[in-house]
């Protein structure tokens, strides 16, 4: 029973996190940078990071969306 609840906590701790999940951690992570840079007044270095991760969470959503639409051709040939 134990190793049964080890694989399955170590299970859990190794899944990939889906994009909602990846967008909320790294809002989350960003989000404490600028609270940080605001007290250390860094903010126009973290202006940079905020534009960085802006535009990576626009190109996944996007990639996201052609994946969807490629998908979603491939079905309806068939």
């Amino acid at each position: 029973m134990h190793t049964y609840a080890y694989s399955t906590k170590l299970w859990n701790q190794t899944r990939c996190l889906s994009t909602n999940e990846w967008i909320k951690k790294m809002w989350y992570v960003y989000t404490m940078e600028y609270y940080s840079a605001i007290k250390k007044n860094e903010i126009m270095a973290f202006a940079g990071k905020w534009m960085a991760l802006e535009t990576i969470l626009l190109s996944e959503i996007s990639q996201s969306q052609k994946t969807k639409g490629h998908m979603f051709s491939l079905i309806c040939i068939c």
